[in-house]
């Protein structure tokens, strides 16, 4: 009980620092991200053994399948401890701000190396795109850890894909944070332990059991959220980007977006002020974003399976081989929101030319899957592949 009230009493500094953010956070960040998250860097790496691989080869783990079956069982138990039948949200990346259509249009100056999959031709393809809050349930906004996540799901994509419950669809996913939240599966399951426990800071802090540097580089990026539409995203873990080549995705706005938060720092600020400034937005104008890829050339400061090490961009800096556009859209009607229950994100529906890579990544196939269909079971819905062609009303 001492461990909970001493969390609650760390929640609640949080949202208070959330509601003063606006106010200095642009300029810290301007002035120290990068030196701070330079020298975090170091510090993770520091001691970290040397794997002998190769560019885009992987390691498997004897713990993989025991982490994995932990996970899904956690977090389908958190799940039924937050929501209930007919109104179960996913696990994780939990609260829906928006569903929005999008075109993705692959660039004609896409450098020859990088021209693999869906990237190999010029192309405009219909998608949809998810933006959503933290899990593992749905606060208020400003309640949040600083956390936001965008999903993109192209449609009419030819060719075989690495999962058989969708033909024609390649899923991307993305975060606020360049790195993840835990550098691997074991230490995710210890994560969604203390999460069950309502405590999840603790896992960084556990005296036993420190994760503190990896705390330190999350919060250099998790931060009072203004507007979904214009921020920067991450895919965290890496990609095949052909044989022999890996990647990380990164989805960056490109449009200044409304940002204003009504109430802060002590008023009261809506609960979904996140999900007004997009409608606010897309009302008014269309939205853009760069999809970008970021070469891994070095094996050991680029892993393949910590996805808690930030590849540096002075060793491969990002390249933009896509546009995606976000056209002027209503897309807050409750039958677009209802839709959304019914998909379905999964970095494993893909290319094989786009196979996701690493123990986070492997474990995603499965525990996205059933966790998924076990939502959809719970809300008597069925599990649809989208064309672009729903209409909402």
């Amino acid at each position: 009980m001492l461990l909970q009230k001493l969390h609650a009493i760390l929640v609640r500094t949080l949202e208070v620092e959330r509601r003063l953010e606006p106010f200095f956070r642009p300029q810290l960040n301007y002035l120290l991200r990068q030196p701070a998250a330079a020298l975090l860097q170091y510090l993770i790496n520091f001691g970290r053994p040397y794997e002998f691989v190769e560019l885009a080869e992987e390691t498997i783990f004897s713990w993989e399948e025991e982490s994995n079956d932990a996970i899904i069982k956690l977090m389908a138990e958190q799940m039924r401890g937050h929501f209930t039948p007919g109104k179960f949200e996913r696990g994780g990346n939990t609260k829906t701000h928006g569903l929005v259509r999008a075109t993705v249009t692959i660039r004609d100056d896409v450098p020859e190396r990088m021209r693999k999959g869906i990237f190999a031709t010029p192309r405009s393809y219909p998608a949809y795109i998810r933006f959503s809050g933290p899990g593992p349930d749905v606060p208020r906004d400003i309640q949040d850890v600083g956390f936001s996540s965008m999903a993109i799901k192209v449609m009419d994509v030819p060719g075989p894909k690495l999962m058989d419950d969708e033909k024609y669809t390649q899923d991307f996913i993305g975060v606020c944070t360049p790195t993840f939240v835990t550098p691997n599966t074991r230490e995710n399951a210890k994560l969604q332990d203390w999460s069950l426990r309502d405590m999840p800071i603790y896992y960084f802090l556990n005296p036993k059991d420190s994760h503190l540097r990896d705390f330190l580089m999350q919060g250099l990026w998790n931060e009072t959220q203004y507007n979904p539409l214009g921020h920067r995203y991450y895919s965290c873990v890496p990609y095949l980007l052909g044989e022999g080549q890996a990647v990380l995705y990164s989805f960056a706005s490109k449009t200044r977006v409304d940002r204003r938060i009504p109430g802060v720092p002590f008023g009261r600020v809506p609960g979904n002020y996140l999900r007004d400034n997009m409608i606010k937005t897309l009302a008014k104008k269309s939205v853009d974003f760069d999809l970008q890829l970021q070469l891994q050339t070095d094996t050991h400061r680029m892993p393949i399976e910590n996805a808690a090490v930030l590849w540096p961009e002075k060793l491969s800096p990002f390249i933009t081989v896509a546009d995606i556009h976000i056209p002027k859209q209503k897309f807050d009607s409750p039958a677009q929101f209802a839709f959304t229950r019914e998909l379905t994100m999964n970095p494993w529906h893909c290319l094989p030319e786009h196979r996701p890579l690493g123990n986070q990544s492997r474990a995603r196939q499965r525990m996205y899957y059933e966790l998924s269909r076990y939502r959809q079971k719970m809300n008597n819905t069925q599990h649809v592949e989208p064309t672009g062609e729903e209409v909402f009303e």
